[in-house]
């Protein structure tokens, strides 16, 4: 899943900000807006399918397998789905690891949820 998104990225300082990435892959969800009215939709689909893939699958078997060393995230994306559903809960872990994978890429750091907390 790393190499695929390396590639698809290919140079992460093409980014103002890392939170770019999430909808570069059409993690984020459409606007619906006409007068008055302003509606959030299905998640874009824009960018590349296959890295969108990989991220949802990542997401997927972080909420559904016991893993370690994630589980300050897989808490987060728990408390979505309680509100919201798993698979809306798939989709924004898949979006934050879109954003982690970025900040990662851009600063060359190894991924450590002990210093994100700190």
């Amino acid at each position: 899943m790393a190499l695929t998104y390396a590639a698809a990225i290919d140079d992460p300082a093409r980014f103002k900000s890392s939170k770019q990435a999430g909808s570069h892959f059409g993690l984020t969800p459409k606007k619906h807006q006409s007068g008055e009215t302003d509606r959030s939709g299905r998640i874009s689909k824009i960018g590349d399918a296959s890295v969108r893939e990989a991220l949802y699958q990542a997401a997927h078997v972080m909420l559904t397998k016991p893993t370690k060393g994630c589980s300050e995230l897989k808490g987060w994306a728990m408390r979505i789905a309680k509100r919201a559903g798993m698979n809306k809960a798939k989709v924004a872990l898949a979006r934050k690891l879109a954003v982690i994978l970025h900040r990662m890429l851009a600063n060359g750091t190894p991924f450590n949820p002990a210093a994100a907390a700190a």
